[in-house]
């Protein structure tokens, strides 16, 4: 039954927390279960670090160019930016002049970020 307002009611929301403690519980009983079962034979070799295979060199918290980051983080900035424009190309003749109108504004701010992001030098590696 729903009321006026066209909300469920709390009991509606009764298998969502069924679920929600069967996962929980699940995933405990994991934990417990493989620490009191598994083996507990402890040495050097199985406590050391492990890279696919490759043998640990050097520490892996020496410091590094923060250019890396950067890029990374403008990838992910400008990519995101695709997923917005998805929708509205399946939806173009929906949206009218609107649509359009309102895509050019996008670009153009995305269009004015990206400069700024050239005008910066973030890209540079020098």
């Amino acid at each position: 039954m729903e009321n006026l307002q066209g909300q469920g009611l709390p009991v509606d929301y009764v298998p969502i927390l069924i679920q929600l403690a069967v996962a929980v519980g699940f995933g405990i009983f994991a934990i417990i279960s493989t620490h009191l079962l598994g083996p507990k034979v402890r040495t050097e070799n199985k406590l050391s670090a492990f890279e696919s295979g490759v043998e640990v060199i050097g520490n892996a918290r020496q410091p590094f160019s923060i250019k890396y980051f950067l890029v990374a983080i403008l990838f992910v900035i400008f990519d995101v930016e695709v997923i917005f424009m998805y929708p509205w190309a399946v939806n173009f003749r929906e949206f009218g002049m609107e649509g359009m109108i309102e895509m050019f504004i996008f670009m153009g701010l995305l269009l004015l970020g990206f400069i700024y992001v050239i005008k910066k030098k973030a890209l540079n590696w020098d």
